[in-house]
């Protein structure tokens, strides 16, 4: 007994320990950067900072194995998640069309979406694909080249808020909510019911999907729901009194760290917790992923989408071109003050791989909606400022076998 006490203890020291150097890895490095971080750092509290960094490591036989760093992290602290829903109904939407197993059915098939309420609206044409019309393929490149809101409603919509969210769960991503569409007029019982689709070729109907209605509750015990002092309502009325979060979408950012990294090695993974994708899915997830909006010909950019219009860290501070050693597979948020990037990155160059996840809230008068934000003041330098710092710690530190990283290499 006296034994078994014994290496308990030990296990909790050495277990303490673990957690100690995960946190305090990524604090020296922000702290040994005064310049960069000192001002977050002044006031870390206010800025809700939460980073987790992942070290990538291969065996002789290119098999990544992970090493994970956090800092401030805490599934229980509510951010908000903004556009970085995006990346996980994208991937509920490419499984739900491969499970439905219906000869002629997948992400190129063309779509109608009816309407079958109000503020339900239907889609027959989708200018921005080569056909003309709408597709799943098409709705998903536009959420990764520019973070498109009306083609993660259209995905949202195609998925249900039902099948979305259970999903997840089953998979073992238990802090998820997504229950709202980003577009006005739909309040939380509105957004409960999704507009009928139909997937067809020429005049054959392939797929037919009712309307559909989610009749579930997801709540979680969350910290700092209720934030600020005040906000401006649909009506463009001053509210004197704090914003309440808790109907807006969640998915902590371990969670989604640990979905990026499911889409990215799903051979780390067991089968049920895979997302149940194609080789096709897999190749056309990372094409887009990390394609810049300048290199895509349908949906087509101009110069307004800069290469970091959706690339925080390393670049997000600049508009200039990213150097084409570099790509990063990611997925940003951007939204009520809260800037958050998911992001695996490589220099194909220098052999360089791992994975950075971070949020920051930049609202210093504490109103929501008012559109006066620290976002190029301070949000974007810090993230652009992390990816830099955390890059030239990751290309410096030792490794016994150098990536192949042929896996992710594309020509757009």
């Amino acid at each position: 007994m006296r034994n078994l006490v014994s290496f308990v203890c030990l296990f909790l020291i050495f277990a303490a320990v673990e957690l100690s150097a995960q946190s305090n890895l990524i604090e020296k490095l922000l702290k040994d950067n005064p310049d960069k971080f000192g001002e977050v750092l002044s006031n870390i509290d206010s800025f809700e900072v939460q980073i987790i960094y992942t070290q990538i490591n291969r065996d002789k036989n290119n098999f990544p194995s992970f090493r994970t760093y956090k800092y401030r992290v805490n599934p229980k602290n509510y951010f908000y998640a903004a556009s970085t829903v995006k990346l996980p109904t994208a991937l509920m939407a490419l499984e739900k069309l491969n499970s439905l197993k219906i000869k002629g059915l997948d992400k190129y098939t063309p779509l109608r979406i009816d309407s079958a309420r109000a503020p339900q609206i239907k889609v027959t044409a989708d200018t921005s694909s080569e056909s003309g019309l709408p597709t799943i393929a098409n709705y998903i490149k536009k959420i990764f080249l520019v973070s498109d809101n009306d083609a993660y409603c259209r995905l949202y919509e195609f998925v249900g808020q039902k099948e979305l969210n259970e999903g997840l769960h089953k998979k073992g991503y238990k802090n998820v909510k997504i229950t709202n569409r980003y577009t006005g007029g739909f309040n939380s019982e509105r957004n409960r019911y999704t507009n009928p689709f139909t997937f067809y070729n020429g005049d054959k109907i392939i797929y037919s999907q009712p309307e559909q209605y989610n009749s579930g509750n997801y709540s979680f015990d969350l910290n700092g729901l209720i934030k600020g002092i005040g906000y401006w309502d649909s009506k463009d009325s001053l509210i004197n009194g704090p914003y309440d979060f808790s109907a807006k979408n969640f998915v902590s950012l371990e969670n989604l760290t640990e979905i990026l990294k499911t889409v990215l090695f799903p051979e780390i993974r067991k089968a049920k917790t895979r997302f149940n994708l194609t080789k096709d899915d897999y190749r056309f997830l990372y094409k887009y992923m990390s394609m810049l909006p300048k290199e895509s010909k349908h949906p087509g950019y101009d110069t307004t989408h800069y290469d970091s219009y959706v690339k925080y860290f390393l670049f997000g501070d600049s508009k200039k071109p990213i150097p084409e050693n570099f790509r990063i597979f990611n997925k940003v948020g951007l939204a009520y003050g809260y800037l958050t990037d998911i992001a695996y990155i490589v220099d194909f160059e220098n052999k360089v791989e791992f994975m950075l996840s971070a949020t920051i809230h930049v609202n210093k008068d504490q109103i929501y909606n008012d559109g006066i934000y620290e976002y190029d003041k301070i949000g974007m330098p810090f993230l652009s400022n992390l990816g830099k710092v955390i890059y030239e710690y990751d290309k410096a530190r030792p490794k016994k076998f150098l990536p192949n990283l042929s896996k992710f290499k594309f020509d757009y």
